[in-house]
């Protein structure tokens, strides 16, 4: 009883990591509709393009890492120009429904833009981060937490911090927040509305970037990563469309749900989650085991 309900705490403790992974993917959405009033349908392609770029930098020019994340950041301000100018500029006093098929075609354009320059194939994304259980919390929790998955929230919560804080308590949050209630009343009383679209597309590029980063991390850079505004489409049903917070608590609900409906489809009786929590408990003891002969085997080579 007790490894089952240790077991299922495991399970939706993931389930709520994993959940921020979504709502990275949303918060792309949220900074675009809280401007414009517009649902992004390309923020798929933009993480799909950015995170492609950053393989293509370190892989193919054998970029460094960090400087390949601050090139690929800022492609995507490149990016974010080119849509307020050659995009959204051209369709300032246009229906909504005009700019959200614009949309659809700059996501068209980027996915072809992203493979006919890096290629069509499935890239290996090594961030120094296993996707496996992290030992001292399975030694003293008993909880088997994906050292990804814990990354992956931490840099969730620092960049939803910062977004709030910055839109929150600067000329540019309200500038921002006077843009979304009132574009026309905005310009007239002096705010750059060009700026703050071009501010709120890179941000949302490089939002995109980091939450490929992590996807692509776990599953390979692909384009079903495109595929991923479709999963935050739940998050921002119930987080709303314009909260940054509200995406993070939609992301946490549907990755804790995710989860939990897959341990009740998965393990259907309690023989089958002890025999679970049995084959995972030898893995990682398996691994350590393996882990300490490499270190031990360093070690005598360095002796040598």
């Amino acid at each position: 009883m007790i490894d089952e309900l240790l077991f299922f705490m495991e399970v939706l403790v993931g389930g709520l990591l994993a959940g921020t992974m979504y709502s990275l993917v949303a918060l792309g959405f949220v900074l675009i509709f809280k401007a414009s009033a517009t649902f992004n349908f390309s923020q798929g392609a933009m993480v799909f393009f950015s995170v492609l770029a950053f393989c293509g930098f370190m892989q193919d020019f054998n970029v460094p890492f960090v400087l390949a994340f601050i090139l690929a950041a800022l492609l995507m301000v490149v990016v974010g120009l080119c849509t307020e100018r050659l995009v959204l500029r051209p369709l300032m006093n246009a229906s909504e429904d005009t700019v959200l098929m614009a949309t659809i075609g700059l996501g068209y354009v980027l996915e072809g833009l992203a493979q006919a320059a890096w290629g069509v194939e499935v890239r290996r994304l090594d961030l120094g981060i296993g996707d496996f259980p992290v030992p001292w919390i399975a030694d003293n929790l008993k909880l088997f937490i994906s050292a990804l998955d814990i990354t992956a929230g931490l840099v969730a919560a620092i960049m939803i911090i910062g977004l709030f804080l910055l839109f929150k308590y600067t000329k540019i949050g309200l500038g921002l927040r006077a843009v979304a209630d009132d574009a026309g009343a905005a310009s007239s009383i002096g705010i750059p509305l060009k700026h703050i679209m071009l501010l709120v597309w890179s941000a949302a590029g490089v939002v995109a970037l980091v939450a490929g980063m992590m996807w692509g991390a776990r599953a390979g850079v692909q384009f079903a990563l495109v595929d991923l505004a479709l999963k935050a489409l739940p998050v921002l049903i119930i987080g709303g469309f314009s909260s940054i917070p509200g995406a993070i608590v939609g992301g946490l609900i549907i990755g804790a749900v995710e989860k939990v409906l897959e341990y009740r489809k998965v393990f259907k009786n309690d023989d089958e989650v002890e025999k679970h929590i049995s084959f995972i408990k030898k893995e990682i003891l398996i691994s350590d085991k393996e882990n300490r002969m490499l270190e031990l085997k360093n070690w005598l080579k360095k002796l040598d």
